[in-house]
């Protein structure tokens, strides 16, 4: 990044592709339900903009090396507002499918040429609160995109209108950005590589830190998708649901540039390893006190406080483990993960529910960042022995 102009406008439109994100998640259910459109297909459309984006991610990074970031972001974001300004045009269920799977294609453009930008031309000692304003922008919008639903009362089309209007506005401010491309030094050797061998070869150097991403998607998805049906089951008030998840995404909002800059200071892998311990025991300690509201209100929002920014803190982690060159190769590995367990959540967690009706929902969390937690202790474990042997 060139400038600090440079890095407030990619910023930018990341929070309005979280609120565009956001709004279109609870808009349709809303609109399907309504219809009276099954649970089942009603989720099965959601799942549009993750199929979009696992389905362009392996040809992804060829245009991003060959035209810059620039290019790929004024296309993602292009495709985007083209979608948005659709959905009033034909309200079928498949058409709106594949709106929401150009959408997907169109986000991961979008996040990847951004994400990949800021990632490759921060400076280490600042990396980590770059990454986290990123993720606090998108987090932002994000939860700003449900409160636009009531709109809906007023026209069907309004909240598309608005919010393909907001990524229209912001989507003009790229063209002032300066184009840069990833870095030249060994970019031959990566483009000579296959998409599996750079595949394999970053994730060689840095596996262990797509373990967050992904445990963050299956997370924010669950708890989105799967929770409320749990939340009506143990006979919690739709209301008392949605105060409940809007603590969580409170709490990783608040936390986002702190625990960037903390692990500026103290390093990326031990930052990791202390707010994943502390999330899984808030999970653990809401399985047993999800009867008692304020206790479990208490519990979500240090759980989003310490794992809301594991999303954020994988990437940087990523780009301290990964040569230059293989950068945006990480970056996408970095979204393919995090899609595969947004994929993966509603689906788990809800044969969870069906499968264990007495067990606590907050149970699968715990075993899941348990297991994150465990890896990346053994990681870093075997990874000092292997400096210390080095040394000697």
């Amino acid at each position: 990044m060139r400038n600090a102009y440079s890095f407030w406008i990619l910023v930018s439109i990341v929070a309005v592709s979280g609120f565009s994100q956001g709004l279109l998640l609870p808009l349709i259910a809303i609109i399907f339900e309504q219809d009276g459109l099954s649970s089942s297909m009603n989720g099965l459309n959601a799942i549009a903009i993750y199929i979009g984006i696992l389905a362009v991610s392996p040809f992804m990074e060829a245009p991003l090396r060959k035209f810059g970031y620039r290019p790929v972001i004024i296309a993602g974001g292009l495709i985007v507002v083209v979608a948005l300004f659709a959905f009033p045009l034909w309200k079928s269920f498949w058409f709106w499918f594949v709106l929401r799977l150009l959408i997907g294609i169109g986000d991961n453009a979008l996040h990847f040429g951004t994400q990949t930008w800021i990632t490759s031309s921060s400076p280490d000692k600042v990396r980590g609160r770059n990454i986290s304003i990123y993720g606090l922008f998108f987090g932002i919008g994000f939860a700003v995109g449900p409160l636009m639903t009531s709109l809906v009362k007023i026209s069907e089309s309004l909240p598309f209108i608005l919010s393909g209007g907001l990524c229209l506005i912001a989507w003009f401010t790229l063209f002032q950005l300066r184009n840069e491309f990833p870095e030249s030094e060994n970019t031959q050797a990566a483009n000579q590589q296959g998409l599996v061998q750079r595949f394999g070869s970053t994730l060689k150097y840095a596996w262990v830190a797509f373990l967050p991403p992904l445990g963050y998607g299956f997370l924010e998805s669950s708890l989105n998708g799967s929770f409320p049906i749990y939340g009506l089951r143990q006979d919690i008030g739709v209301s008392e649901v949605s105060v409940l998840l809007t603590s969580f995404a409170i709490g990783g909002i608040v936390f986002q540039i702190p625990l960037g800059m903390l692990s500026d200071k103290f390093g990326r892998k031990y930052t990791l390893l202390t707010v994943i311990l502390l999330g899984t025991i808030c999970f653990g300690a809401a399985g047993f006190l999800e009867a008692h509201y304020v206790a479990l209100f208490i519990c979500l929002f240090v759980a989003g406080m310490m794992l809301g920014s594991t999303f954020s803190l994988g990437i940087s982690y990523m780009t301290d483990l990964t040569p230059r060159h293989l950068l945006p190769t990480g970056n996408l590995l970095c979204s393919i993960t995090f899609s595969l367990g947004s994929l993966g959540g509603p689906y788990l967690s809800g044969v969870f529910i069906e499968e264990l009706p007495h067990v606590s929902f907050f149970l699968i969390m715990t075993v899941i960042f348990a297991g994150i937690f465990i890896t990346l202790l053994v990681h870093a474990i075997f990874s000092r022995h292997a400096v210390a042997a080095q040394q000697h």
